[in-house]
């Protein structure tokens, strides 16, 4: 197929649990790409098949799929719900031109859903919600779009169709605009439905609004060109219902993608990106996920934007201003491969072996192309400090954990020079097991993950001053030099200032003085971390035409330096986090009463897609184990964002302990 306008291109997304896998499944049965339609349970599903996968019977990774539904071509990305694991569906939406969110109609939607709203909706792609399993016991459709409705709003959430039964008897679902076989029992429903549809699609016209108005009814050809432009505008977000266990409301929910959802020639437009979209002109598109696959190496998955990719054709990354070449091209469904010629708008396709590509990347036939603004992941909420095994083994782990990096932009690897640590760091520790035991199986390797030390560092609160005199006579040439500092706090930084008058010091040997000073701060007086904040003023000093050189003043500068910290009070700092924590409401007394214990500092609350949001500053030396605490106190129902913020002093009874506790370990040292 090679008609841009019949192509589909969209992710499925929502929470662990939700039914979001099985629903591609039956997608791809009804669809013919499958001869039958597998199961969790059985580990025969198209889209889990990784060995990580199989074992926690839940999605981890982004999976691709395609297949054709009367006369169209769908693309489309089956996504972890689980947390951790959100860096996986932030690649796909962005390759997406639209979302289903899947809510399960027994628990509602949870973090996982709120977090595939919140995505989708800062990509400005068209979202729709499907409430899932309601063939199942206590499933509540009424319940369900209720708290939906309390998170979105009436006008917003409104239900495109409405199932008919409950539980066991649930059978079919009906459209609530053109159906007209509407059974009594659900008939006011339907009706309340329609008519938010009715004026949410004269909203998007002003003819239409004044006919609207005045009592005419609208066309059918006019409700489907409202409806589309209601969806496309974001101004609402249709419900469909069904079951994919049972097959039921799937065939409705394909219909609709081909009628309402928007063609890849509708892409919403990124920085930098092409204004017109279309199958001719210079091929254009992103990668949005990594692949080591086991038997092709390393596969790019890539979204066409605009224009047609070839097979056997040269082509630029725009990102590195490198060139590439794609051989063949890959369609892909899970781990099933089949080669296609050429991909255009909307196409998703992989491509093995491209050098120097990664995530993120804008790759183009044509040179000139600009590059797209890369994929913002989210930042790291579990850090741990990494060892090998056994000695020797430390460069392949490096070279290990960086390929798999490579695959997971949220997976951050960092050298702690204030610790002397290699950190690995990810959303979760389940993530980063998983990241362990894959750098144990696909490269032969074996780490150990302990808890960081925290990058503490040490300033000053006082002012003080420093005087040394060096000197030393061995027989020959002798060493001689004699240096006055000042040292005080300043809020700016390091800083550092050459106050001397009259020659005595020669200026040619104040590096030497300043060289020194720095080697000191790289290990303070409390616990052997860098030392910041402080403003040094080299005012006097002496010196002898033959003995001096710069090794004597670098060391008089040094041991001046310490006389002067000795006299100016010094203290701890600690890195302090902002963090964002989003939770069911239910459980706001439990998280701020545990913040409260970990000597955080509640800033303010807020409401996000349906979740509380407690805005508070933590020290990082007690949120090295919060995503599992976290998931703890709310069932997994919590979520949270973390970015280093500044220093700030350690309280004195808890910097006495952290001195206490390093000195021991310092005189083994």
């Amino acid at each position: 197929m090679s008609d841009a306008a019949k192509y589909r291109n969209f992710v499925i997304a929502g929470h662990s649990g939700s039914g979001k896998t099985t629903l591609c499944e039956q997608m791809l049965f009804k669809a013919g790409a499958i001869a039958r339609a597998g199961s969790i349970e059985s580990k025969n599903t198209v889209s889990d098949f990784m060995a990580e996968e199989l074992e926690k019977q839940s999605s981890v990774y982004a999976s691709t799929m395609n297949c054709s539904w009367k006369d169209h071509h769908f693309y489309f990305v089956d996504t972890p719900g689980y947390g951790e694991f959100v860096g996986q569906v932030v690649g796909a939406i962005r390759a997406a031109d639209a979302a289903i969110v899947v809510i399960d109609a027994i628990d509602g939607p949870q973090v996982g859903t709120a977090r595939a709203w919140k995505v989708s909706k800062a990509r400005k792609i068209p979202r729709f919600g499907f409430v899932n399993r309601l063939d199942k016991d206590r499933a509540d459709f009424r319940a369900t779009l209720e708290v939906m409705r309390k998170n979105h709003g009436k006008n917003v959430i409104i239900p495109l169709y409405w199932p008919v039964g409950k539980a066991a008897e649930f059978s079919k679902v009906v459209n609530v605009l053109f159906d007209t076989d509407i059974p009594a029992d659900i008939a006011d429903d339907v009706a309340e439905c329609k008519a938010l549809w009715l004026d949410a699609i004269a909203e998007t016209d002003e003819a239409l609004m004044e006919r609207y108005l005045a009592g005419e009814e609208l066309t059918t050809d006019e409700l489907r060109q409202g409806l589309r432009a209601s969806i496309r505008s974001g101004s609402t977000i249709p419900v469909f219902a069904g079951s994919s266990s049972k097959g039921i409301g799937i065939d409705e929910l394909m219909d609709n993608i081909v009628d309402i959802f928007p063609t890849p020639l509708e892409y919403v437009p990124l920085p930098g990106g092409p204004e017109v979209i279309s199958a001719d002109g210079e091929a254009y598109g992103v990668v949005f996920r990594s692949v080591n696959d086991q038997f092709s190496g390393q596969l790019a998955f890539i979204r066409t934007v605009t224009g047609t990719f070839k097979a056997d054709s040269e082509v630029y990354n725009i990102t590195t201003g490198q060139k590439e070449r794609f051989g063949q091209l890959l369609s892909m469904n899970g781990k099933t491969q089949t080669q296609t010629s050429d991909a255009g708008p909307g196409a998703i396709f992989a491509v093995a072996k491209l050098k120097n590509t990664n995530i993120g990347d804008t790759v183009a036939a044509n040179a000139n192309c600009k590059s797209l603004p890369g994929i913002v992941f989210p930042g790291a909420t579990m850090s741990y400090a990494v060892t090998a095994a056994k000695n020797g083994d430390d460069e392949k782990i490096a070279a290990g954990l960086q390929k798999i990096a490579e695959c997971d932009p949220t997976v951050r690897l960092s050298r702690q020079d204030e610790t002397h640590e290699f950190i690995l760091s990810g959303m979760g520790d389940q993530h980063l097991g998983i990241v362990a035991k894959r750098l144990k199986e696909q490269f032969k390797v074996e780490a150990v993950l302990s808890t960081p030390k925290v990058p503490y560092r040490e300033t000053i609160t006082a002012s003080g001053e420093g005087h040394y005199r060096h000197k030393k006579q061995t027989g020959g040439a002798g060493q001689f030099a004699e240096v006055y500092l000042r040292i005080s706090y300043n809020d700016a930084g390091y800083e550092f200032s050459n106050d001397v008058v009259g020659g005595a010091v020669p200026k040619n040997f104040i590096p030497a003085i300043e060289k020194g000073i720095q080697e000191v701060m790289t290990s303070g007086p409390l616990v052997g971390c860098t030392m910041e904040r402080i403003k040094v003023s080299v005012y006097d000093g002496k010196y002898h035409p033959v003995d001096s050189n710069e090794m004597a003043f670098k060391i008089a500068g040094r041991m001046a330096f310490r006389e002067a910290i000795a006299q100016a009070k010094p203290v701890l700092l600690e890195p302090i986090m902002k963090v964002d924590i989003h939770i069911p409401d239910s459980y706001m007394g439990d998280i701020t009463g545990d913040l409260n214990h970990k000597r955080g500092r509640v800033l303010g609350m807020s409401v996000d897609e349906g979740l509380q949001v407690v805005h508070a500053e933590v020290p990082m030396a007690e949120m090295f184990k919060y995503a599992t605490e976290l998931r703890s106190m709310t069932q997994g129902r919590g979520s949270f964002e973390m970015n280093f913020d500044r220093y700030e002093q350690v309280p004195g009874n808890v910097a006495n302990d952290i001195i206490a506790k390093y000195q021991p370990e310092a005189d083994k040292d």
